[in-house]
């Protein structure tokens, strides 16, 4: 009996020690799990003072993307630098056209000054790495937003997008000698197209032959100049992109004289696929998402409401909403942690979106009337929710 007693009381030693242990390791286990919370908020926030743009740069108030911009005093904005009319590269590393101002309307509203970006030319191919791995802080290169970009899971590119700036579609482009604005699939069979490798149109194009029957060689480049010069020394039979890249190029060529007007044509009239283009950002920074989105939607407010950089000190508080906008009561700029004023500055400095359209794209014959870049009240599809 006695020795029964003395195992009992063993065992039961050796359960209350067992539970005594667990309450420790949980106690470790949590504290533990709060230093390592502390480290990498810690971190985080490093990482968003000095500006070196990590990988997962953006994931927090305290040191996402605007943190770091801030501290820099410097945007940096991805383009193209190559493509006439949305981002050409200037000697002084400057870039001009309808994405670029964009690049300078979020430094306008971010900073406060329109000229405080650096401009990093991009393909198509090494944009959205550079983006990712923080060595920009927005993507701003006639870049089409899809599903497969926006996912998050294996396979997506796991970007996020702002508003669509400029509705596209992509066409082809050939010597109207062979081609016209009527031309279709058919008409392609056995041609050579030439095009910039890491876009949506190399699938568009494929999809678009094999639908209609076509049989298509395609040779692909770094960038869309590459695959128009083998288009003009005739190792390309058609050139296929976003159709006002096209129109873009064209009109260029026929003013610099190196072809007569009318001597190549973009077809087919209507695009063989939607491209919608606008601004993208990495995921998981909603702070920094939501600055990019806002900007964008200023300038079509401001463009709605008739106010320009002309003419907003005296329009800035046309009606409520557009004080509002501009820095006045009820704004909602500073709790988005811009300053007040921020779209003021931005439309002052850079203009509203028929500004930037019109300095940019008209003087290429690409124009908004007619379109799906005409405003939502002309038939368009340019439109932004309230300012409130």
């Amino acid at each position: 009996m006695i020795k029964r007693l003395a195992v009992l009381l063993a065992v039961l030693a050796l359960v209350a020690a067992a539970c005594g242990g667990t309450s420790e390791s949980d106690d470790e286990t949590t504290t533990t799990a709060a230093t390592t919370d502390d480290t990498t908020e810690t971190t985080a926030a490093g990482g968003g003072d000095d500006g070196d743009g990590g990988g997962d740069a953006g994931q927090g108030s305290e040191g996402g993307t605007l943190a770091a911009v801030l501290s820099r005093g410097v945007l940096k904005c991805g383009v193209s630098g190559a493509l006439p009319g949305f981002s050409e590269t200037q000697p002084d590393g400057t870039a001009t056209g309808f994405d670029a101002d964009y690049c300078r309307a979020i430094a306008a509203a971010v900073l406060g000054d329109a000229n405080a970006v650096e401009f990093r030319p991009l393909t198509a191919a090494e944009r959205f790495d550079v983006l990712k791995a923080g060595e920009i802080d927005v993507l701003v290169r006639n870049t089409t937003y899809t599903q497969s970009r926006d996912a998050s899971g294996e396979g997506g590119v796991n970007v996020d997008f702002a508003p669509t700036t400029y509705f596209d579609g992509q066409q082809l482009m050939g010597r109207s000698d062979r081609f016209s604005a009527d031309s279709g699939p058919a008409d392609v069979d056995g041609a050579i197209l030439c095009t910039n490798a890491g876009t949506t149109t190399e699938k568009n194009i494929t999809e678009w032959a094999n639908i209609g029957g076509a049989t298509i060689g395609l040779e692909t480049v770094e960038q869309f100049p590459e695959a128009l010069d083998k288009f003009v020394a005739g190792q390309c039979d058609l050139v296929t992109t976003d159709g006002s890249g096209l129109v873009a190029n064209k009109v260029t060529k026929e003013r610099e004289g190196a072809i007569q007007p009318g001597e190549w044509v973009v077809f087919p009239t209507a695009p063989i696929s939607k491209e919608p283009l606008g601004p993208a950002f990495r995921q998981n920074d909603s702070e920094w998402g939501d600055i990019i989105t806002w900007v964008v939607y200023a300038t079509f407010i401001a463009d709605e409401k008739g106010v320009t950089s002309a003419n907003i000190d005296e329009m800035r508080d046309v009606d409520p909403e557009a004080s509002r906008l501009f820095g006045g009561e009820g704004e909602v700029q500073t709790a988005m942690g811009l300053n007040a004023d921020a779209f003021y500055q931005m439309v002052k400095q850079v203009g509203n979106y028929d500004e930037i359209f019109t300095a940019n794209l008209v003087p290429l014959d690409i124009v908004r009337e007619g379109t799906l870049n005409a405003p939502f009240n002309e038939g368009g599809m340019i439109y932004a929710p309230p300012a409130r």
